[in-house]
């Protein structure tokens, strides 16, 4: 038995602990090298065979962007039989197939949580494997890298990078007589007012809402805005009782009022077809929020036609700024075939891996006739290329115009950082905002006792 098996059930048994508490993420949407990467890939940095078993991946049932880059790795590798878990990411089946006589050798895993499982030893450090593939970590966008590093070292490959900008909708804006274009999104006081302008009830029934905070999901987002950031840098100091997160959660949670209240706004969301043609901006239900970018595209198949201003969110002093997150590829500690998984990992993030994905992408879309709004990498130099020699939106000016904005907001990225209690984290914050949304507990007495149990969580964990 190897060092690794022999360390494993004790790695497990505290891997549980940590993921009794997690709570599950939000739904994302399904990062590259240099060409000399693309030549290590060709040679697998030495020859690679045998198998691998990635999990929290699907095939038979992935996206062309998914199968394309497998399909591109058994190419380059014929000799590595891969296997996939056909499923999203899952905790708790992760540690079981861990505890499990035949581990995974890849994981695909949400960067908000990786920090937990790096803390626990369950995935391998990168180096060896990032010197093989002669992978340039630069090419990465940094806020990305710094989600998947921990001491200097890297434990995984950003893969999608997830951003959020203000989507709004242009119409009803001229309507209530404002500018989607022009209003100043640093001012809280001129959001505060636009919500009430466009907020409309008829009678007591809410029939459209003027600004969705999205809540509690971003309140990240709203306290980086608001110069507090909710983490310090290192994942080791929660800063949840700052006066500068209580300030965002009191102004974000109160945007729900003019709604008629939180049960009333959540009673009119849940009636929405938010994937379909009848979304909520194009049925004029909403004249504003802030969104991860995989929307666009939901937007852009469903209703492409539908007015769309789209702008960076902006800090209190008037600066662009986005929350990023998305998955990671790594490789456990257990895993049998640490050289075939290493290949696949960094042919997974490759340029030339994401540029061939994404112009398999855009030929489906134009048999389509549909826009090709094309992908948000982990990866920067795959992104120049995709979105400067790939994607032609032209006929779509407002969505080619949207595209830009989404790319220039990435260079002002945030994400949350490594923690090794990354799923308590989240989940004591989460439960403070639903009581102040819910029971109208007061912000800062409520973060205080948030703050108390995360700093516990991620003392424990460090240890």
């Amino acid at each position: 038995m190897s060092p690794a098996r022999r360390t494993l059930p004790a790695l497990i048994a505290a891997a549980l602990l940590v993921a009794a508490c997690q709570g599950g993420e939000d739904p994302a949407p399904a990062a590259g090298g240099t060409e000399g990467a693309t030549d290590a890939a060709e040679t697998g940095g030495g020859e690679v065979a045998g198998s691998i078993f990635a999990f929290g991946v699907a095939y038979e049932t992935g996206d062309e962007i998914a199968q394309v880059r497998i399909d591109r790795f058994r190419e380059l590798h014929p000799d590595v039989e891969v296997t996939f878990s056909e499923s999203g990411f899952d905790d708790q089946v992760f540690l079981s197939a861990l505890a499990g006589g035949d581990p995974p050798d890849v994981v695909n895993i949400p960067r908000n949580t990786l920090g937990t499982y790096i803390a626990r030893g369950v995935l391998a450090p990168l180096d060896d494997c990032i010197a093989q593939q002669d992978i340039d970590m630069g090419i990465f966008y940094e806020a990305g890298v710094n989600q998947v590093t921990v001491d200097g070292t890297p434990y995984a490959l950003p893969e999608f990078f997830n951003s959020r900008v203000w989507m709004m909708n242009t119409p009803l804006f001229e309507e209530a007589g404002l500018d989607a274009a022009t209003i100043d999104l640093s001012d809280w006081d001129a959001i505060a007012e636009a919500n009430e302008q466009l907020t409309q009830l008829e009678g007591d029934r809410l029939t459209r809402i003027g600004i969705d905070a999205k809540l509690p999901e971003f309140l990240p987002l709203w306290s980086w805005a608001n110069g507090a950031p909710m983490i310090g840098e290192d994942g080791l100091q929660a800063n949840l009782d700052d006066p500068g997160v209580a300030e965002a959660l009191a102004f974000s949670a109160g945007l729900h009022e003019p709604a008629g209240g939180r049960t009333t706004f959540l009673d009119f969301r849940d009636t929405w077809d938010f994937f379909g043609a009848e979304n909520q901006f194009a049925a004029d239900q909403l004249a504003a929020m802030p969104m991860e970018v995989w929307y666009l595209n939901v937007l852009a198949e469903a209703s492409p036609d539908v007015e769309l201003t789209v702008r960076p969110f902006q800090t209190r002093e008037g600066e662009p700024i986005t929350w990023a997150d998305g998955n990671a590829w790594a490789i456990p500690t257990a895993s049998d075939n640490v050289e075939a998984a290493c290949a696949f990992i960094s042919t997974m993030t490759q340029t030339d891996t994401w540029v061939a994905a994404a112009e398999v992408r855009a030929e489906q879309r134009a048999e389509e006739g549909l826009p090709n709004m094309g992908v948000y990498t982990g990866n920067r130099e795959a992104d120049e290329q995709i979105f400067g020699e790939i994607v032609d939106l032209a006929e779509w000016p407002r969505l080619e115009e949207a595209v830009q904005v989404v790319l220039e907001v990435q260079d002002h990225a945030f994400g949350l950082p490594p923690s090794p209690a990354a799923a308590q984290f989240e989940a004591a914050w989460t439960a403070a905002v639903t009581d102040v949304l819910t029971d109208g507990a007061d912000p800062a007495e409520r973060l205080a006792q948030a703050q108390e149990t995360a700093q516990g969580d991620i003392d424990g964990a460090a240890r």
